[in-house]
């Protein structure tokens, strides 16, 4: 298991129009903190934006991310994608470019110091616009090299510009009628301002319609939407132009696990939600998502919830479950 943790910026690097700013940090996470006095994940009243709060460490909890990026205000977490986990916190940001099912905790929260963090989606089409308006503007060089530069996770260290349009967005929700037409503009600086940073090379490669990350995501994007049907690697090949072998090393690259591993999470997530929502049972949501046998069903879901699909959802129902923060 390898931990990656943003480095620090040293004196070499500084760059006062772009140098993480711990007041405006503050100001994010007072922002947050005033508008959440209580825990949960939170859909706001501006679409596309959610905030979190969380007064205590967690469990290591299952969920999904969608195209998204999420800057933590105050407090720290994991994320565990497939064989790599990545510990972030105030003054980093983290873009996850395609949807991936994850597991992640949060490692630093108090009734005093909860974590806090905000999160807005991310339209791909509207990055893919955004990268033909820069047209061949090249990113500074990173400040580290990170071992899974393919990865469709990946963390950077936030800069002043993203920092300040995060706060003027959760500020905003105390005028709708400048979200209505704010809120847009702001999400697309925000974008806009991490395609020119750390994070532009990796987001820019998930919009190339020529990359290997490309053709991963279109894959992706065929398993989320047929997930419940068998796993036919060479046909997704075929469809993207590929070699079987060289999807595989390129969905592991970007996914951090095999084909075969993550439909079966996204069907484990899927099977749990109808449970939870529709109120199936556990045998019917396993043929509902795929599944042949409900005992195999069982088994695969006890290991990746930790407890078996009645008892998990039993357990859920009465913790009022919501997803895992950021």
């Amino acid at each position: 298991m390898n931990i990656v943790q943003p480095t620090p910026a040293t004196d070499a690097h500084l760059n006062p129009p772009s140098l993480p700013d711990v007041p405006k940090c503050r100001e994010l996470a007072d922002l947050v903190s005033a508008r959440m006095t209580e825990e949960g994940v939170f859909e706001t009243d501006i679409p596309g934006l959610e905030v979190f709060r969380v007064d205590a460490p967690t469990p290591y909890m299952c969920t999904v991310y969608e195209p998204s990026l999420c800057v933590i205000a105050q407090g720290r977490k994991t994320v565990q994608l497939g064989d790599r986990e990545i510990m972030y916190g105030p003054l980093t940001y983290m873009v996850s470019s395609v949807d991936l099912p994850v597991s992640g905790r949060v490692v630093d929260a108090s009734p005093e110091h909860p974590f806090l963090a905000v999160k807005i989606n991310i339209n791909l089409a509207e990055v893919a616009e955004l990268v033909m308006q820069l047209g061949d503007y090249a990113p500074p060089s990173e400040r580290t090299e990170c071992p899974y530069s393919g990865c469709g996770l990946c963390v950077a260290q936030v800069d002043l510009g993203i920092l300040d349009a995060m706060t003027r967005l959760v500020g905003l929700l105390d005028s709708p009628s400048d979200a209505r037409i704010l809120a847009p503009l702001i999400q697309r600086e925000i974008i806009y301002r991490a395609l020119k940073g750390e994070m532009g090379p990796r987001m820019r490669e998930f919009v190339s319609t020529d990359s290997q990350q490309n053709r991963i995501s279109r894959v992706i994007s065929v398993l989320k939407d047929r997930f419940a049907e068998p796993l036919r690697v060479r046909e997704l090949a075929e469809d993207v132009n590929m070699s079987e072998s060289t999807l595989y090393h390129s969905f592991k690259q970007v996914t951090r696990m095999s084909p075969v591993q993550f439909q079966k999470k996204l069907r484990l997530h899927e099977a749990r939600r109808l449970m939870l929502s529709e109120g199936l049972e556990a045998a019917t949501a396993s043929y509902r998502v795929g599944y042949e046998s409900p005992s195999h069903f069982s088994r695969e879901y006890s290991r990746m919830f930790g407890a078996p699909p009645r008892a998990d959802v039993i357990k859920l129902r009465g913790e009022s479950y919501a997803p895992v923060p950021a």
